[in-house]
């Protein structure tokens, strides 16, 4: 089963310049070293910023490091891709912050097209079975028909959440998947998270929703200024943001060298 290493990882950005002449710098990340083991579940925590996105884009292989290298089981997460990328869509499940759902396309045309990246071509029907079983694991049972837009916010966030798991990836990866959602849409998800979890699935989370991370007592890694500052088993957001508050401010990432 896979475990995820981080060794003296760095990602810097390029200033990038925004309407008017302001220059925006978006947050990488500085000198990481991380190991996630497979049956885990671990909240990222930390301020806006702090390189959580960053470092969620880097475990799957969406970015490259400027140093350092990202493992698989000891292999070279960026060689592997270059080998093959479909391995990466078959090792991770993925939902990013900002809606990924084809607007012109139905809940059940999304998901046939992510089985069809994830496992190849297969014979229609056991598609269809597949989609309709991942819908029904994540309470959406019977939308297939139904377009995005016809969908209220959590119940896409759930139609990505069972796009995400069509390929019974051993990796979940969510960044900010509870953001903007009411706390029964919230609590259904963890729970939801919490049972993919227990089948042995590795939930790496980013998450803003500290209450929920100091009920769940999970493993937490905090981010400030690009650097793992504090990492913990069963740790609480309030905690380990105190210790962020007592931890002295650091520089933002370098990009001279790019």
């Amino acid at each position: 089963m896979p475990t995820i290493s981080l060794e003296n990882v760095s990602k810097f950005y390029k200033p990038k310049r925004k309407k008017r002449g302001a220059i925006h710098q978006d947050m990488g990340v500085e000198d990481v070293d991380l190991t996630i083991r497979q049956g885990e579940f671990v909240f990222v925590v930390g301020s806006s910023g702090a390189g959580k996105s960053t470092l969620l884009r880097l475990i799957t292989g969406q970015d490259r490091p400027n140093k350092g290298r990202v493992c698989v089981d000891d292999k070279d997460l960026n060689r592997m891709m270059k080998l093959s990328r479909n391995r990466a869509a078959i090792m991770f499940g993925k939902i990013w912050q900002d809606p990924t759902l084809i607007r012109k396309k139905t809940v059940g045309e999304n998901l046939t097209l992510a089985s069809k990246i994830a496992l190849g071509k297969e014979n229609p029907r056991l598609v269809d079975i597949r989609v309709k079983k991942v819908l029904g694991l994540v309470g959406m049972r019977g939308v297939e028909s139904k377009y995005p837009v016809e969908l209220s916010i959590g119940e896409c966030r759930r139609v990505e959440l069972a796009r995400a798991l069509i390929g019974s990836p051993p990796i979940l990866v969510l960044d900010e998947i509870t953001a903007n959602l009411d706390d029964d849409c919230i609590w259904d998800t963890l729970h939801l998270l919490n049972d993919v979890n227990r089948r042995g699935t590795t939930v790496i989370m980013a998450t803003h929703d500290s209450q929920y991370v100091n009920i769940l007592r999970r493993r937490v890694i905090t981010m400030a200024g690009g650097r793992v500052t504090s990492d913990e088993e069963k740790g609480k957001y309030g905690d380990v943001l105190e210790r962020e508050r007592k931890t002295p401010v650091l520089s933002r990432p370098r990009t001279d060298f790019i």
